[in-house]
């Protein structure tokens, strides 16, 4: 007992080094257990995909190939040692022949894109501009048409993952992110996604799966990492200083726009059954003494494009890839035109929401449903865009919709709870 209370006695006499010492004990204790935690799920995932790696194969059958594009740059210089420890294993472990192409500079994937192989499937390792480099490439092929029909996965290594939130389910546990992720492409399970085409008449086309932004809450969201210092108020800070600089922050340009096209009925999955050989012959004798009249090929009725002249405090053009399994009747993307008359109060409110969301629409803005669009802006002055989080110079661009262009691998339990959203 006297042990124990000398014990007490010291601890009182020197509070500060034993406050310090429980401090950190509590802190290594939380390191540990969550590393802890990481390896349970590295464990767990693995195990899951060791299944999919005993599971037969026929004689005449080959293993599948993936071709892996990654961008160790990712997530500040961090994916190569996220991939390696969380993905690569359960790629290997699926028993699939695996292709791992690592980029060394911004805007390599492109030109890899016109090099890459026939593959079974296509992932991409990365971010934002990572997805948005492999795609842009992908379509800029010639034989596109070919290669946009390989199954695609994203597993997401960036600083921004904005498209893993349509596919995965949102965690913020970064090692559960990237192996359910992993474990999607092997479930083989896909969603189409539409695609924007971006052209100019300067550049090459611009392939997004987002949207297009442009406007004063992106120029502001910029420059809300330079008030770092401020902790949570640098959001609302940017805004108000980009306030005090410029105001009232408005763009005007004019906007010309296709109606949406009516969407396709889906092609059935199973192949019918082949009818018996009486009812062929008697079809083909019945073609044969009465040929069917073919009509002749109706004109195409002429685009009629609608012409508009706005002046707005932002502007995006954005595809319904947030919910890819909603079910629509037409194929189109979202014009949306912000107002210009919000108040210093309301550009710092609105602007904060568009941090955490950039393409949420404000209060009373101008939706309109089109299927392609022509944007054209003054010549001087105006700014850039941000086409799926990465900046491009702005310009007067024609933007095309690609409906339903490219497959992505998806969860099945992300996609239940988008359709349940419906």
């Amino acid at each position: 007992m006297a042990r124990v209370v000398k014990v007490f006695r010291t601890l009182r006499n020197h509070w500060k080094k034993s406050t310090f010492a429980v401090c950190v004990v509590s802190y290594g204790g939380h390191w540990l257990y969550g590393r802890h935690c990481d390896n349970v799920l590295r464990r767990e995932a693995c195990i899951e995909a060791r299944e999919f790696g005993h599971q037969l194969i026929g004689p005449q059958e080959n293993l599948k190939k993936a071709t892996v594009i990654l961008n160790p740059a990712a997530c500040k210089g961090k994916a190569n040692q996220l991939f390696e420890k969380n993905a690569a294993p359960i790629l290997h472990l699926a028993g699939m022949e695996v292709k791992i192409v690592k980029t060394d500079y911004e805007g390599q994937a492109k030109k890899l894109m016109e090099l890459m192989d026939q593959t079974d499937m296509l992932i991409i390792a990365g971010g934002d501009g990572t997805l948005q480099e492999v795609i842009t490439g992908l379509l800029r092929r010639a034989d596109e048409e070919t290669f946009s029909k390989t199954p695609i996965g994203f597993i997401p290594l960036g600083s921004s993952n904005s498209l893993s939130q349509s596919l995965h389910l949102v965690s913020d546990n970064k090692v559960q992110h990237i192996t359910s992720a992993t474990l999607s492409i092997l479930k083989g399970e896909t969603v189409p996604l539409d695609v924007l085409q971006i052209k100019s008449e300067k550049e090459q086309p611009v392939f997004a799966l987002l949207g297009l932004r442009w406007g004063a809450f992106r120029d502001v969201a910029t420059s809300i990492s330079k008030y770092w210092y401020l902790g949570p108020l640098k959001t609302r800070a940017a805004h108000w200083f980009s306030s005090l600089k410029q105001w009232p922050q408005t763009h005007q340009a004019s906007l010309t726009y296709l109606a949406p096209v009516p969407r396709p009925p889906d092609l059935p999955t199973e192949i019918p059954p082949r009818p018996n050989l009486l009812f062929r012959i008697y079809r083909r004798l019945h073609n044969y003494w009465n040929p069917p009249i073919e009509e002749p090929p109706k004109e195409p009725e002429p685009e009629r494009w609608e012409s508009k002249d706005f002046s707005t405090s932002e502007l995006t053009l954005s595809t319904h890839n947030k919910n890819p399994v909603k079910r629509r009747e037409d194929d189109s993307m979202v014009i949306t035109v912000d107002p210009d008359s919000l108040t210093v109060g309301q550009f710092i409110t609105e602007g904060t929401k568009k941090a955490l969301n950039p393409m949420e629409s404000i209060e009373n803005a101008l939706q309109i449903e089109a299927s392609a669009a022509s944007l054209n802006l003054p010549e001087e002055g105006a700014g850039f865009y941000d086409i799926d989080n990465e900046e491009y110079e702005a310009m007067s661009v024609e933007v095309r919709l690609l409906p339903r262009k490219l497959r992505f691998f998806c969860s099945s339990e992300r996609r239940e709870q988008l359709a349940q959203a419906q």
